[in-house]
């Protein structure tokens, strides 16, 4: 071993369950905000686009990502926005000034859109209503046009529109960042619980079926989390199945070691509002589990630093369109490990947002649709990632940076999949000079081999992806060996890493 490498173990077993993996925790986020719909999934004219306006490139990116849910139509947007604006012929449909991110909505793309579009790419839609502006009046009767069957004037009145069959939303979300002073009707808890209380419900009448989420804390940094979460759950614990979470991070002082720690905060973050359930369960003598819902997540702070400045009341004007680098993709590698690593009760999750804005996904006006570097440990659990999660038994050199103590070079997060016959390791090598000598103890896998070894890394840091290169894609990795029950690699120095071992043969 070289003084440039390291050492570390991992033992997996399947007795170590931590639960199933919901699969909705590879979800995503679609929100009427910058080019997020027009010009990013919505482009009437582009040469892939449909005979509906929707981009067939995008689609295609979409499909690939096999993303399980999406979140719609916000976000902060949601707060203000009448959903009757957005169906029936959409010649009819007003313009409105949208004053969340201060824009022109002209509702070309509505509810019903929407929702061919999503079945188009696969996914069920978690469905927000509006809790800023609006209410329990609005809330039931946009599920009533949504899921009910007919013979009522909102379901008849969305038969009218020419949608025959109910959409049958599953999952509602109580409003959107409801503690935020940039929020639209922004509620004290008290406030937004009783609110949220009665909103749900009267949507449980309308719809027994439903899922719902209350809205937590608009970030763990707010001055009144945990708190927000134990005030608003005692008046909505009953009704709600999820309470939400919303996190992002960022590189501000060009800490790389610091940044690829911030995971840590994030398991911090998990835990203490599982807690905080957990209390309101035992205060109400509840047999009911509390599941956390992280339908906002990512890296989010390179547009916050561009001096660009978009003028107002504008149709999909470009908004925070965060070009990531390489080290952005091993933050979000170590973020879906971690949602992996508590599947106990992290049972959905969305990936915010999902094309252009805060996205993996972007496109050019009039031209291409491309893949941003964190595209890819997002693809990489969405596909491998599915089955039971097991806990891994990780001896790792640890470090300290700035913020945290006793970091572990190696995260990782193990899924089996039995129906597969698969068993999926997933592991960030956080150590910036040094590679790492890993070796993986699964003899409770008996037969096992080796079928592929993923590695994304690139010696920049900072690389980034473009519409005309593509410089951070992932590679097979060579020198990986399964044999009498150990796995045996060198990882690279901060990278990402998918090993997948199954009853087939080396790739």
């Amino acid at each position: 071993m070289s003084q440039d490498t390291i050492k570390a173990t991992l033992i997996v077993d399947k007795s170590f369950v931590i639960a199933e993996v919901d699969k909705r925790i590879y979800g995503s986020f679609i929100e009427h905000l910058g080019r997020a719909v027009y010009g990013g999934i919505y482009e009437p004219g582009h040469s892939t686009s449909d005979i509906h306006g929707f981009r067939g490139d995008v689609k295609s990116l979409v499909r690939e990502l096999n993303v399980p849910i999406i979140r719609y139509p916000g976000g902060n947007f949601v707060s203000g926005y009448n959903w009757e604006d957005g169906v029936g012929p959409v010649e009819d449909r007003a313009r409105r000034l949208e004053l969340a991110w201060r824009t022109i909505e002209p509702n070309e793309v509505g509810t019903n859109e929407f929702m061919n579009w999503a079945k188009e790419v696969g996914s069920e839609v978690m469905m927000a209503v509006n809790l800023g502006t609006r209410g329990v009046d609005a809330a039931r009767n946009l599920l009533e046009y949504c899921n009910h069957p007919g013979g009522t004037y909102w379901s008849d009145l969305r038969r009218k529109h020419g949608v025959e069959q109910p959409h049958q939303i599953k999952t509602w979300c109580l409003g959107n960042e409801m503690d935020g002073p940039w929020q639209i009707g922004q509620k004290t808890a008290v406030e937004y619980g009783r609110l949220a209380y009665e909103t749900g419900k009267a949507m449980r009448l309308v719809d027994p079926s439903i899922e719902l989420v209350s809205c937590g804390s608009s970030s763990s940094a707010m001055p009144t989390f945990p708190e927000w979460e134990a005030v608003t759950l005692d008046h909505t614990y009953d009704v709600a199945d999820f309470v939400s979470l919303h996190q992002y991070y960022g590189n501000r002082d060009k800490d790389t070691a610091n940044f690829l720690a911030r995971s840590m905060d994030l398991e911090h973050f998990i835990n203490t509002v599982t807690s905080t359930c957990d209390y309101i369960k035992a205060k109400k003598r509840s047999k009911k589990t509390m599941y956390l819902s992280f339908d906002e997540w990512n890296v989010w702070y390179h547009s916050n630093e561009s001096d660009t400045k978009i003028e107002p009341w504008t149709v999909g004007p470009p908004q925070l369109e965060d070009q990531y680098n390489f080290e952005d993709a091993l933050l979000i590698g170590s973020m879906l490990i971690t949602f992996l690593r508590h599947a106990d009760r992290v049972k959905m999750a969305c990936l915010a947002q999902l094309v252009n804005v805060i996205a993996p996904i972007m496109t050019e006006a009039g031209g291409t649709a491309w893949k941003q570097t964190i595209f890819y440990p997002y693809l990489h659990t969405s596909l491998y990632g599915r089955g039971v999660s097991l806990q891994p038994i990780v001896n790792s050199p640890k470090y300290d940076a700035q913020d945290y103590t006793d970091v572990p070079y190696l995260d990782s997060a193990i899924v089996y999949n039995e129906e597969a016959d698969e068993l999926t390791i997933f592991a960030v090598n956080r150590h910036l000079e040094a590679g790492m000598l890993l070796k993986c103890d699964v003899r409770g896998f008996e037969g096992y081999t080796l079928i592929e070894h993923i590695v994304l890394q690139h010696d920049d840091l900072l690389a980034v992806n473009t519409a005309q290169e593509e410089k951070v894609k992932p590679a097979k990795a060579t020198g990986t060996v399964c044999k009498d029950g150990f796995v045996e690699t060198l990882v690279s120095k901060a990278s990402w890493n998918v090993i997948r071992l199954g009853k087939g043969s080396l790739n």
